[in-house]
């Protein structure tokens, strides 16, 4: 019943669209990141199955702290097609009016914005790394797999300043993702480290 409760609410809250609109954090991360990628979480650990309720919370909040990385790297192709999906809240608050994003205008205070953005998205990180119960870790690989590659792409958003707007999307290569998907794996079958991201 529960795995029917989740698809009943992906079914009548997709497609989920933000633009620019009366937003702030709460509705961003509760209703747009939580129904578009919490509830897919919701709904693959059902699949992977699980026996501690904790992997629930653990899902939650790694779905949003995907998904909010997603919405800082794809700032540019958002605004290419008339979206931001960035709270208008933080907009005001560091004074980034929805205009430049739509034109593509980088500067520092786009750069804090987007920092406070991160902020909120490692803190879920955190929060998915302490609440992942140890006796469900290893049906929990692929979960794991996907944080640790998005906690990299944070990362490197983040050392490029969230430059975002570039011709180039920001992502990780492919053998950065080999790398971290083998040293993932091998921890899991090892029982050895905790979650590669969020530390």
């Amino acid at each position: 019943m529960r795995f029917a409760g989740r698809l009943t609410t992906w079914r009548t809250t997709n497609p989920c669209r933000w633009s620019s609109g009366d937003q702030d954090y709460g509705q961003l991360v509760e209703s747009y990141c939580y129904r578009v990628a919490s509830v897919v979480g919701l709904l693959s650990i059902e699949i992977f199955g699980y026996r501690d309720p904790a992997c629930r919370t653990y899902a939650v909040h790694l779905g949003k702290a995907l998904q909010l990385t997603n919405i800082l790297r794809d700032v540019r192709s958002d605004a290419e097609r008339g979206r931001i999906y960035l709270p208008l809240s933080e907009l005001a608050r560091f004074q980034v009016s929805p205009e430049e994003i739509l034109r593509l205008e980088y500067s520092p205070r786009f750069f804090e914005l987007a920092q406070s953005v991160a902020g909120r998205a490692r803190q879920f990180y955190q929060q998915a790394r302490e609440t992942l119960p140890a006796g469900d870790r290893r049906s929990m690989v692929a979960a794991e797999l996907m944080g640790a590659v998005y906690w990299r792409l944070l990362c490197k958003l983040e050392s490029r300043r969230f430059n975002v707007f570039g011709l180039d999307r920001v992502r990780l290569s492919r053998g950065r993702k080999v790398a971290l998907i083998l040293r993932t794996w091998c921890g899991f079958i090892c029982g050895l480290g905790p979650p590669g991201y969020g530390g």
